[in-house]
């Protein structure tokens, strides 16, 4: 009976073995999406490339998400080429997700292998046509599952034979809790630019919120809807990502609030602020060598009505040399900072604004000190 016994124990372990040997050696086949993959951003007709702007998306590209039917991970790699045929891609990036930021400095890589300059002085053209393609791969070995049609896209880097122009992108509020309404060219007031990060924004100030309002979205270009920025789902999103426009930020209540949004990583918040210890000032302007007055008068701003923190002063012409922000034209509470065209002042003995010719419209928030000046073309 032992023996008979032992003989049981041993079959019934071997036969436990392979069946757990069996479930591990289930093979998962990947079955092809038959939607394929394809980009869903809309491209530029072309797109401008400088080195002033190398740190900026030069374009978010967007696909659509594959379905294998098996549990795996999917990879996604944008690549970018020289040649039609995606001969010698180079690798502009590599998500888990459905969209990527990619800078401008790496199509300003492809130009430089393409042979391109922005030199009048050479016979290198400034022009020309980069190829990229989105490819989907599938499971730790990393074997291609999809490959998107490839996509040319038109590139310019402007000639110049002196110092390029830097150029920054901006956001200006709108809808129904803001001093703007819904229109999009109201003189909508602008989110200030950090001056030491080019991607991340600030705004403290009132919005005219309630149970009944809608919120507020962001526009790049006033007078433009398009792009706008919002939430989608709650998270921070624009109209190019979703290939139509974003939801608003919503706002319950009438109050101030603080708004910071970082476009580099998509992250942003919101956050009620207390203003109840805030000076209301009477006046404040520009002082300094860069505007007519010296600095022996002031060019004066105007106070929003929508909210009295905010000022501002529409195609203001400055020169070459120093400004700072000042309170009812005298020194008890000024404001300045070394970077230039935005920055925050604290009102502690702050150093002189260094401005740079040109006609601006100027905005100053005397809650946080920060200041931006947003060039206005000249007629």
């Amino acid at each position: 009976m032992k023996k008979i016994s032992t003989l049981i124990i041993a079959l019934i372990a071997l036969t436990g073995f392979n069946a757990c040997s069996s479930d591990d050696d289930v093979v998962f086949i990947a079955q092809p999406d038959p939607e394929g993959i394809s980009f869903e951003n809309t491209f530029s007709s072309e797109y401008v490339l400088t080195t002033s702007t190398a740190e900026n998306t030069v374009e978010r590209f967007v696909w659509n998400e594959i379905d294998l039917e098996v549990p795996t991970n999917i990879n996604y790699d944008v690549l970018g080429s020289t040649s039609q045929d995606m001969t010698d891609p180079v690798l502009l990036g590599s998500t888990a997700g459905t969209n990527l930021a990619v800078k401008v400095q790496q199509l300003l890589n492809l130009a430089e292998d393409a042979g391109l300059d922005n030199d009048p002085a050479t016979e290198a053209p400034n022009t020309g046509t980069f190829y990229v393609q989105v490819v989907a791969t599938a499971g730790t070995a990393g074997e291609m599952v999809h490959a998107s049609e490839i996509q040319p896209i038109n590139v310019v880097i402007p000639e110049t034979t002196g110092e390029e122009e830097e150029t920054f992108t901006n956001f200006f509020l709108v809808g129904d809790v803001t001093a703007a309404g819904w229109e999009p060219d109201n003189n909508n007031t602008p989110l200030f630019r950090d001056g030491e990060n080019e991607n991340l924004f600030h705004f403290t100030g009132r919005f005219n919120g309630s149970g009944e309002s809608e919120g507020f979205k962001l526009l790049e270009t006033l007078g433009a809807w398009q792009p706008q920025w919002g939430l989608d789902n709650g998270n921070l999103s624009n109209s190019t990502i979703l290939g139509g426009d974003p939801s608003a930020f919503p706002v319950d209540a009438n109050g101030y609030y603080s708004f910071t949004m970082n476009i580099d990583d998509m992250t942003y918040s919101f956050e009620p602020y207390d203003a109840s210890g805030a000076v209301t000032y009477d006046a404040i302007g520009i002082v300094g060598p860069a505007q007519a007055g010296g600095w022996d008068a002031d060019t004066d701003l105007t106070q929003s009505e929508f909210d009295p923190h905010i000022w501002f002063a529409n195609d203001v012409e400055l020169s070459d040399g120093e400004m700072k922000f000042r309170a009812n034209d005298a020194w008890t509470a000024s404001w300045g900072d070394t970077t230039f065209p935005s920055g925050q002042g604290a009102n502690s003995d702050d150093p002189n604004i260094v401005a740079e010719g040109g006609i601006y419209d100027v905005w100053f928030n005397d809650i946080t000190g920060r200041y931006i000046l947003i060039p206005q073309a000249e007629e």
